[in-house]
């Protein structure tokens, strides 16, 4: 049974055997890789030396009248990889295997490894990451409205752009049609803004959060209040509106702590009138 196995799975090798084109004559006597070399005859006339595992994988099929590749080549003639067709192999290798040329969809030809081709590496000629240079002048992407051409820099076409705030900016040409930049970044300021409830230079979510956690980064584990390297003493201090107030020194943490905590007061009035008057 498990010699029925292996003679299916890898075909005995002698005088007569037909892989492809080519048929098994004689042997040469001399080995390769422990396994036998045969003369091959192909149906074209030629003749071709193989050894006895290269014919049962068959990789070769013909004396070369056909195929290009060499003994135990891997043979993608034909094959597609992404936007490119593999026509022929060189002399050349490159990443310990043999270097392809290869035709892309767009016209344009590249040379690339056979490990390139299939760990998907290179998938086209370059015309995938370097898109041609569009008409975008007068066109709107969000805010912005094309104005002009700037140039092509670090691979990418670059346009001039007037923001519906006033101001201009340049941006990539992927960055326009892909959506990533839509402003010339006032848009992302708002966003902020508003995310952080920005009232008088005081972001009423931070006051929020403090109100919700323990600062475990500094020296006491209470925000505000953090101890005097060179005296020993405990300091406690509170920021509003842009400012920061000193609320004292103390000798035991806790009574910082504590000031600290009536200093919180003008933050929790502060807090309060803001939803009061926002909803």
């Amino acid at each position: 049974m498990e010699k029925a196995k292996r003679s299916k799975i890898r075909p005995k090798i002698a005088a007569g055997s037909r892989v492809g084109m080519l048929t098994v004559t004689a042997t040469t006597g001399q080995r390769k890789n422990g396994y036998m070399v045969w003369v091959c005859a192909c149906d074209c006339g030629g003749e071709i030396l193989l050894d006895t595992r290269c014919l049962q994988r068959g990789t070769v099929t013909d004396c070369g009248c056909r195929s290009k590749t060499k003994p135990g080549q891997r043979d993608i003639t034909g094959q597609r990889f992404g936007r490119l067709v593999a026509m022929e192999p060189t002399s050349r290798r490159a990443s310990g295997t043999v270097v392809w040329r290869c035709r892309c969809d767009c016209g344009g030809e590249v040379y690339a490894s056979l490990h390139q081709l299939s760990s998907g590496y290179r998938k086209s000629c370059g015309c995938l990451s370097h898109p041609p240079l569009k008409e975008l002048v007068g066109k709107h992407f969000g805010r912005l409205t094309v104005i002009g051409y700037a140039g092509k820099r670090d691979g990418m076409h670059r346009w001039r752009c007037r923001c519906s705030c006033g101001r201009e900016t340049t941006v990539g040409q992927t960055l326009l049609e892909s959506g990533k930049t839509k402003s010339c970044g006032c848009l992302q300021a708002e966003i902020h803004r508003e995310n952080l409830k920005l009232v008088d230079g005081t972001a009423v979510a931070v006051l929020e959060a403090y109100k919700k956690r323990l600062n475990r980064n500094n020296t006491s584990g209470y925000t505000g209040v953090y101890q005097d390297g060179r005296y020993g003493r405990w300091i406690a201090q509170i920021g509003f509106k842009g400012k920061t107030y000193y609320l004292g020194s103390y000798q035991d943490k806790q009574d910082a702590i504590e000031a600290r905590r009536r200093g919180e007061e003008m933050h929790d009035d502060f807090i309060e009138w803001y939803h009061s008057e926002n909803g």
